[in-house]
C-alpha cells in the first residue's frame, strides 16, 4: 500500500515539476499519437515530425524518470526541442513502467519498439538511420537496446545520444554516490529506489540479470559512435565517466561533455538554461551528422 502511493506521489511530482519548468501543452490533445505494432503487442508512442526528416536519421526516445516515474508527457517538451534543433523526426516510446512491470519489461517493449520501427521506418517518410536516444534510465534504455539490436536494427544504427546514463547498480562503490547522496533533485537513496523498483524480485548478480547493466557487457565495441553528457552534482556521474571510458577502450568513437556545475535533469526536467542550452545544440549537431 504504502509503495503504490509513493509510486503515485512521486508521478504526480515529476509531471507537476515538469510542467512548471515548460508549460508544455498536454501531448496527448495533439497529433502525433502511435501505435506501434510489435512482436510483444502494441506499444504507445508519439512523433514529433522533423522539418528536414529525410536528411537526417530516425531519432528512438526513451524517457528518463528512474523506469518508475517519467513518462510521455514529462518529456514532450525537450522532445521537440530535440526536433526542432535537429531537424529530425523524433518518435518517444511509451514503455511499461516499474514496479507495476519490473525488469526486464522496460527493456524488452524498447527493444521491440525499436526493432518495429527499423522494419515500418519507411511509413514515417525517408531517413537516413537510426539514432537511440535517453535520459538517465533512457540513457539506459538506449544502450540496452542497442547491445540487444537484432541485425536489421543494428545496421541502421547511426548513433547513440546518452545523457547522463544509468548504467550499472548502486552497489557499485562509485563516489559520486556519496558525493552526490543529497542536496539535488536526485539523491542517491531516490536512485537506489528506482533500481529496487525496476528490479523487482531480480537478484543483480544473477546471471540473468546481468543484461540489466551496460556497463558489464563484453560487447561494447558493437556499439555505435556515441554522445554522452555527464552532470557535476549527480549520483550517477563517476558511472557515466566509467562508461565513456569502457567504451572508448572498446574502440567506440565517443563525444563526452561534463556540466560540472549542473544537477541530474538539467537537460530535460528543468527548464532552458545555459548548460540545456548546449547540450541540445550539441546534440542536434550529432544527429545531423550521423
Amino acid at each position: 500500500m504504502m509503495q503504490s502511493l509513493k509510486v503515485a506521489f512521486f508521478r504526480r511530482y515529476y509531471r507537476f515539476t515538469n510542467w512548471q519548468a515548460w508549460r508544455a501543452p498536454n501531448i496527448h490533445d495533439e497529433p502525433g499519437g502511435l501505435e506501434l505494432p510489435t512482436e510483444r503487442g502494441p506499444i504507445r508512442a508519439h512523433m514529433f515530425r522533423g522539418a528536414e526528416a529525410a536528411t537526417r536519421p530516425l531519432v528512438i526516445y526513451f524517457h528518463g524518470g528512474g523506469w518508475v516515474i517519467g513518462d510521455l508527457q514529462t518529456h514532450s517538451a525537450y522532445c521537440r526541442a530535440l526536433c526542432e534543433a535537429s531537424g529530425a523526426t523524433v518518435i518517444a516510446v511509451d514503455y511499461r513502467r516499474a514496479p507495476e512491470q519490473a525488469f526486464p519489461t522496460a527493456q524488452d517493449d524498447c527493444l521491440a519498439a525499436a526493432q518495429a520501427l527499423a522494419r515500418q521506418q519507411g511509413d514515417f517518410g525517408p531517413h537516413q538511420g537510426i539514432v537511440l536516444a535517453g535520459d538517465s534510465a533512457g540513457g539506459h534504455l538506449s544502450l540496452t537496446t542497442a547491445l540487444a539490436a537484432d541485425d536489421e536494427l543494428r545496421k541502421l544504427l547511426r548513433g547513440l545520444v546518452l545523457t547522463y546514463p544509468v548504467v550499472e547498480h548502486y552497489t557499485a562503490p562509485y563516489p559520486s554516490y556519496e558525493d552526490c547522496a543529497t542536496g539535488q533533485a536526485l539523491t542517491s537513496s531516490l536512485m537506489r529506489w528506482f533500481w529496487d523498483c525496476y528490479l523487482g524480485d531480480a537478484d543483480p548478480d544473477a546471471a540473468e540479470t546481468q543484461r540489466a547493466f551496460p556497463i558489464r557487457s563484453e560487447h561494447l565495441a558493437g556499439l555505435p559512435r556515441s554522445i554522452v553528457c555527464t552532470a557535476g552534482r549527480d549520483p550517477l556521474r563517476d558511472e557515466g565517466m566509467a562508461m565513456v571510458k569502457a567504451m572508448t577502450e572498446a574502440g567506440v568513437a565517443v563525444e563526452h561533455e561534463h556540466y560540472g556545475d549542473s544537477e541530474h535533469g538539467f537537460a530535460c526536467g528543468m527548464g532552458p538554461s545555459r548548460d540545456y542550452q548546449h547540450w541540445l545544440e550539441r546534440c542536434a549537431a550529432f544527429i545531423s551528422s550521423a
